[in-house]
């Protein structure tokens, strides 16, 4: 298994190791729902270096980010970042990404860990247009501060103002001593917050500092397991889960990162504008329990009578509102909000109403 830089930090903090991604990762230190709410209400750090980083450089570096993502490279300024993913060739969704643009000749790509060697072999096999391309996953340490006190408590590590950043956006930064920090306006638990990057060997350092910033506000380090139930009670697609590559974007709802503007002509595009225009035969829908039970990725969907109205992806019980919630690929029937649907847990149908996400609003 491949470690962190932080590995041996977490490990002294009483963090639950687990194998995530082919990376030894904590997935919990106090337990997952402490954490949870510490983040939604105050502010927790995850170390997430086990993410991928690919540079895209040179004249022709638009042009290759352009052609492989779905989203509309052209719409971004420098310090600007966007989320999108990379259709398959085949109408399904290799990952999703964020593109990171610092001039018009130079992107950074942020990739899902499990797909680093898949995502790779991907854009480089459509680099016909001599773009360099650098794979710095290894030699990049990752930190997300999220919670509605993260700006707060990380302004005291820059001079740099940081606290009225717009969402997903970057500035390239002297943070806790260290120069050349990518400081971003992003995030995955929908509370707000940052994703800071910089080279392993800053890695403890810039972690201690950190948690020393955070500590008047009750900063806790935030394991992987409150990772998961953060992104999906917001509603985030998990790779893997809800979007894989027999998902198409139309389908996981993702049709605000599919832009079929002039000129952007990103691969499978012809076939997804089909979808948008044509429909498709189930789409991914959010539903909240309406009785007692937890929904788990690959329970059966049924309607009133029993009859198999689609998959859950995704399901977790939520630690905010104190009911089972989850994502599913659902029958047309049953997209509009309020649907009433059943969700198969040992055999019984339980109760469950189709609810836009987000499912807690703060």
């Amino acid at each position: 298994m491949k470690k962190t830089a932080l590995n041996a930090i977490h490990k002294k903090m009483g963090g639950k190791m687990v194998e995530f991604a082919g990376f030894e990762m904590p997935v919990q230190f106090e337990g997952i729902t402490i954490e949870h709410e510490t983040v939604r209400k105050k502010l927790g750090v995850f170390d997430v270096s086990h993410m991928g980083e690919f540079w895209v450089e040179g004249p022709h570096a638009f042009d290759l980010v352009q052609k492989v993502t779905t989203n509309d490279v052209s719409a971004l300024f420098d310090g600007k970042v966007q989320y999108s993913c990379f259709p398959n060739g085949n109408g399904g969704i290799v990952d999703d990404l964020l593109v990171y643009r610092f001039h018009k000749e130079k992107y950074l790509l942020v990739v899902n860990a499990s797909n680093i060697e898949k995502d790779w072999e991907h854009i480089n096999k459509y680099n016909r247009v001599g773009a360099k391309l650098t794979n710095a996953s290894d030699e990049i340490s990752q930190l997300a501060i999220q919670g509605p006190l993260a700006l707060k408590a990380m302004q005291k590590l820059t001079e740099e103002t940081v606290e009225d950043m717009e969402y997903y956006t970057f500035k390239v930064l002297t943070f806790a001593g260290v120069s050349d920090v990518i400081f971003s306006t992003t995030g995955y638990t929908g509370a707000g917050g940052c994703e800071i990057y910089f080279p392993n060997k800053y890695a403890e350092e810039i972690y201690m500092a950190v948690l020393k910033a955070g500590e008047e506000y009750g900063i806790k380090p935030v394991g992987l397991g409150a990772r998961d139930t953060l992104r999906l009670e917001s509603g985030f697609c998990l790779y893997g889960n809800d979007i894989d590559d027999n998902t198409s974007p139309i389908a996981a709802g993702l049709g605000w990162i599919t832009k079929f503007t002039d000129g952007n002509d990103f691969i499978n595009r012809d076939l997804f504008e089909k979808q948008k225009k044509e429909g498709v035969p189930q789409r991914l829908k959010g539903f909240v329990m309406e009785e007692r039970g937890i929904p788990r990725h690959g329970y059966e969907v049924v309607d009133e009578n029993g009859n198999t109205i689609g998959t859950v992806t995704s399901g977790t019980m939520s630690p905010m509102i104190h009911k089972g919630i989850g994502m599913a690929y659902l029958d047309k029937p049953y997209w509009k909000e309020g649907s009433e649907i059943y969700i198969k847990i040992r055999n019984k149908a339980i109760k469950a109403v189709v609810t836009r996400p987000p499912f807690y609003k703060s």
